[in-house]
């Protein structure tokens, strides 16, 4: 195709100076075609819906760059929340009302992809109502990060901004107190617990040093009486959690039928789930082979447990933070030496400890907006829980090897590469909304396929290092099924996670923990084997190859030249459901997994 293009092309270019040569003139250029009345009704359509949108969710707003929205909370009262649903309906039915057919190719993609944050939106508010049941729905509506770590504005500025975004703190924690509906789950008792008390303490110990060195009087003044009121609203929403403790339940799940409506609601995944089920029950299986072979020869005779134990007991010498700096720079060299994906830009990500209200996971990464820009990324990791034994707590912090491959999810080339990607991307629509399979997916994803790449090739201890991390994501999606379908216990999750995917007992526990309250983390691995199976028809289609590797094998020479491209095309959607990607790249959605 663009072969022809190029002949077409100096094909134009003689017939123009022959008919020069001749004294005549070549036939005018047709004016370029401006959209069509469909198309033009279709963004004012698209820009309502955004505005709509970071109105309904001023922190979203602020947190994606649009900074005259900055120190505003979201209505999370009852009627804020009805009011919310009520838009979501109105927003979905306006899309529902134009005809796909009128649309061009991009643009019906597009209103599928919004059709996808209205429904993601409303299961989670609607269905699963978890505005009444779950202290993590609220969690990222409260996250300060921006203000104190995001560099976006001078500091005096971020300063107001956060004393407003303190005063509505109290508000804000009236709210959650009359949403929380008694009983509560164990699990999410606890949590609430621990995050907002982590809250409590973040305001009255870390806050007021950050903006230390901003001289206005003033401003320190209202600083310090709005973090006061903050600390103390904070406080009674803890003990009002720890007051639920006697009369918490074990009821979490959501049931077989709300858990398969998740998946479809969420992510557009139209599969039986205990097909998908028996996926992750496969990818377990495989990578458990996988472990054993490479502990033959990392560890002879040595049990699997004494294997990974060895593995363990390897730390960054300077600890994990020092030494993620380390891996990320050695990271980004080959990712770029070895064309795995192209780098937007010259960004790098910091590296940092976990703030005390957010080390329920043992790594993240905090990416600004679509709308921001020069602004640095975090990746964070969170220290052991200081009430854990010591054992505990040394057994908590990652081996070098697992860390090599957190730095692979979480920076080069996951999450900050990812978005990277879809903050350039030139449709805003495209950019500020990701969806969890897609991120969490795509990040896991790199792991394997940057082992596949040459990462680590030839050293068993780092090779164990990613199996141990895709492990952990499926026995995820195996609790995340057993603990909402099929009557599974935290318990025999927490064994789960121990002996399957070989965690330290402080993991093993958050792990459970989180599979009730975030039974999305299936995503993980379902993501990551939905981008497996489509690189492989992908590549298939654009080598005429036939078949492409299975997944867990490396791919031929001349498949692995064309991952570079395929990485390129699927992170220039933004972050939209898979399957909707799918059928976007392929032309058609055929098999998921």
């Amino acid at each position: 195709m663009r072969k022809s293009l190029k002949v077409g092309a100096a094909l134009s270019g003689v017939l123009f100076v022959f008919l020069a040569g001749c004294g005549q003139q070549p036939p005018a250029a047709a004016a370029p075609k401006g959209p069509s009345p469909a198309s033009q009704a279709w963004n004012k359509l698209t820009a309502g819906f955004i505005e709509s949108y970071l109105q309904a969710q001023p922190f979203f707003a602020a947190q994606s760059g649009r900074h005259e929205f900055d120190g505003q909370l979201p209505d999370v009262s009852n009627h804020g929340i009805r009011r919310e649903i009520a838009r979501l309906h109105d927003q979905r039915d306006q899309l529902n009302a134009v005809d796909p057919k009128t649309l061009e190719p991009r643009e019906r993609f597009d209103r599928e992809y919004l059709l996808a944050v209205t429904d993601r939106d409303l299961f989670w508010a609607e269905k699963a109502k978890f505005p009444f049941s779950n202290p993590a729905w609220y969690t990222d509506k409260l996250d300060p990060d921006m203000y104190l770590n995001r560099n976006y504005a001078p500091l005096d500025v971020r300063l107001k901004a956060f004393i407003k975004y303190a005063r509505g703190i109290p508000k804000m924690v009236n709210d959650i107190k009359a949403n929380l509906q008694s009983p509560l789950p164990k699990t999410y008792v606890e949590l609430g617990i621990a995050q907002y008390g982590g809250f409590e303490e973040f305001y009255k110990k870390s806050v007021v040093p950050v903006f230390a060195s901003v001289t206005d009087q003033d401003l320190q003044k209202q600083l310090s009486d709005a973090t006061t009121a903050a600390a103390a609203a904070m406080d009674a929403l803890k003990a009002t959690l720890e007051a639920e403790r006697s009369k918490a339940t074990d009821k979490f799940a959501l049931g077989p039928d709300l858990y398969a409506q998740m998946v479809a609601q969420t992510e557009r995944v139209d599969l039986p789930v205990d097909q998908i089920e028996a996926a992750g029950r496969a990818d377990l299986e495989r990578n458990t082979a996988a472990l054993k072979t490479e502990c033959d020869t990392f560890a002879p005779k040595a049990s699997l447990a004494q294997c990974i134990a060895k593995v363990a007991a390897h730390k960054p010498k300077e600890g994990a933070v020092a030494g993620a700096r380390e891996q990320l720079v050695m990271l980004k060299e080959f990712v770029i030496a070895n064309k795995v994906v192209s780098v937007p830009g010259t960004d790098d990500a910091l590296v940092a400890e976990a703030p005390p209200y957010n080390r329920s996971n043992a790594a993240f990464i905090q990416v600004p907006g679509p709308y921001d820009k020069g602004v640095a990324s975090v990746y964070n990791i969170a220290p052991p829980d200081p009430k854990w034994s010591k054992a505990e707590q040394a057994a908590y912090i990652p081996s070098e090897a697992t860390l090599l491959f957190t730095s692979v999810h979480e920076v080069w080339p996951g999450h900050f590469l990812q978005f990277l990607h879809s903050n350039a991307n030139p449709s805003k629509l495209e950019g500020l909304w990701v969806g969890y399979a897609f991120a969490e997916g795509w990040a896991h994803y790199c792991e394997e396929m940057m082992y596949e790449k040459g990462l680590g090739k030839g050293d068993p201890e780092k090779h164990i290092g990613q199996i141990m991390d895709a492990l952990l994501r499926d026995v995820r999606l195996l609790s995340s099924i057993g603990m909402h379908t099929h009557d599974m216990t935290v318990a025999q999750s927490e064994k789960m996670f121990r002996e399957q995917a070989f965690q330290d007992p402080g993991n093993a526990r958050q792990q459970a923990a989180r599979g009730t309250y975030d039974p999305g983390y299936l995503n993980y691995t379902l993501g990551k084997l939905m981008i497996r199976k489509l690189r492989t028809d992908w590549v298939a289609k654009h080598s005429g190859a036939g078949t492409a590797a299975v997944a867990g094998s490396a791919a031929p020479a001349d498949d692995q030249s064309l991952w570079h491209d395929f990485h390129d095309q699927f992170l220039s959607y933004g972050g939209p459901p898979i399957p909707l990607l799918r059928k976007e790249m392929l032309g058609e959605e055929g098999a998921l997994l």
